[in-house]
């Protein structure tokens, strides 16, 4: 008898993925062949030079875009075999988005704020209070849940946008320079806290930074160049 355990099934599996816009001269090959997986739990840096394709992979991952060839598999889900509406709720249910910019509704309380995608969800208010509370408890904003934007700190009104992904329940967060717009104090603080969900929640955290010192919050860093990636090492977290 065999006993040798099934290889798991990753997360996220990029099979030769392409991006390719233009044609003829014209043509630019954001993605060129690109090979990755990503196991659930893992908490994974991307970086690269302007135009190196690490934004473009991070749309694919999450259905902002579509690859022009190549196969994703989301959970061992075929990607390109569901319909606009099933990718809607691929992102609505499994994914949580966090971005440079907080994109905070201004004149909204924060607690208003991380409700809102709930809303899409159809919970009901109660429901959708509840779990914001309980979103912004795990950043550390429970207290300021009335605040508007405004009356935030920049560090604050980005772990508001973070509690607004986390209250959906992904299974992946993707965060696009999630410090960028951070002096080095604050940006340490929000990668503090997203190290600390993908510890005690296990959330798949996803991350496209230009940062070094962000990346070794990751235990995966990922190097891209020319729409390939060059190399895929462990951090100095993780070794």
């Amino acid at each position: 008898m065999n006993n040798v355990p099934a290889a798991k099934t990753p997360l996220i599996a990029l099979h030769r993925i392409t991006r390719i816009y233009g044609h003829g001269e014209t043509e630019v090959r954001a993605l060129d062949g690109v090979n990755l997986k990503i196991n659930k739990g893992e908490f994974v840096a991307i970086m690269g030079p302007s135009g190196s394709g690490k934004s473009t992979a991070m749309n694919v991952i999450g259905c902002l875009d579509s690859p022009t060839g190549g196969q994703y598999l989301f959970d061992g889900v075929e990607v390109a075999d569901l319909t606009q509406d099933q990718r809607a709720l691929l992102r609505r249910h499994y994914l949580g988005f966090v971005f440079q910019g907080y994109n905070l509704l201004a004149r909204t309380s924060a607690l208003q704020n991380v409700e809102l995608p709930l809303i899409y969800k159809g919970l009901l208010r109660a429901e959708r209070e509840a779990a914001a509370h309980e979103a912004l408890e795990k950043v550390g904003l429970a207290h300021r849940a009335l605040h508007d934007p405004s009356e935030l700190s920049g560090g604050q009104q980005q772990r508001v946008a973070i509690a607004r992904a986390l209250a959906g329940k992904p299974k992946v967060i993707l965060a696009d320079e999630p410090t960028g717009n951070l002096d080095t104090k604050r940006s340490a603080e929000i990668m503090e806290v997203l190290q600390h969900l993908n510890r005690t929640e296990g959330l798949t955290i996803i991350m496209v930074t230009h940062e070094e010192a962000m990346a070794q919050y990751a235990d995966r860093l990922i190097w891209m160049v020319d729409g390939r990636i060059e190399r895929d090492t462990p951090t100095q977290r993780a070794a």
